[in-house]
């Protein structure tokens, strides 16, 4: 999955961006709402952090205006204010979620997950298909009795493609959903991720198809 991550404290927000990385997450970070909003009009993301308290402005504006403009990427607020009324305030504007800082790691990955989910339509964790069960907490794959690990990109890689069944993804739409800018890729980066994953799902009744000049999709044998 691709982050948008809003937040003006260097420390904070490397060590944030790192522990996501080492899930496999591509993180853009920005460091004000200007670079936020350059950052949104040129990817698309899968998720977004922000902070409130930035150096050009409120991050309840930035959420209010991209409520308002009727974008519908989940929204994880990251605050220091502990107020019931302050965190009821930043929900009414249309986040998703929103943790108190200091947070722990663990707690704002699991209301990642948890947002990504309810957006995605599943209220379980453990997804099946075609013949395999693949939990993303543990990034294990079982097909039948045998389970299979999961790297990260691999990881990253079936839960997009799981998440739409049947749909086409291009190359540079899985590349802007599993990289970040500050990496240096190629379209040949999503051929091999892709003949890895194929191995894994070898055995199932699910198939990485290939739609020639268009991408990859995943479909039921």
């Amino acid at each position: 999955m691709r982050f948008l991550l809003v937040e003006d404290n260097d420390a904070l927000a490397q060590s944030v961006a790192e522990r996501l990385m080492l899930d496999g997450h591509a993180v853009d970070r920005a460091a004000t709402l200007g670079e936020a909003h350059d950052c949104l009009s040129a990817a698309p993301y899968d998720l977004i952090l922000l902070d409130i308290s930035l150096p050009d402005g409120d991050g309840r504006d930035f959420l209010a205006h991209q409520r308002r403009a009727r974008c519908d990427t989940p929204i994880i607020v990251m605050t220091a204010r502990a107020d019931v009324a302050d965190r009821v305030d930043v929900l009414d504007l249309g986040a998703d979620d929103y943790v108190t800082k200091p947070f722990d790691f663990a707690e704002l990955e699991a209301r990642c997950r948890a947002v990504l989910r309810r957006r995605g339509g599943a209220s379980e964790t453990v997804r099946r298909f075609a013949g395999f069960t693949f939990n993303p907490l543990t990034a294990e794959l079982a097909v039948g009795d045998e389970r299979r690990d999961l790297r990260n990109r691999e990881l990253r890689l079936l839960e997009i493609l799981l998440g739409a069944p049947n749909r086409i993804f291009s190359k540079a739409q899985l590349c802007d959903r599993l990289f970040s800018y500050a990496e240096s890729v190629t379209d040949n980066a999503i051929e091999v991720y892709v003949a890895r994953l194929r191995k894994k799902l070898d055995g199932s009744g699910a198939r990485i198809e290939t739609v020639r000049g268009m991408g990859y999709r995943l479909t039921e044998e």
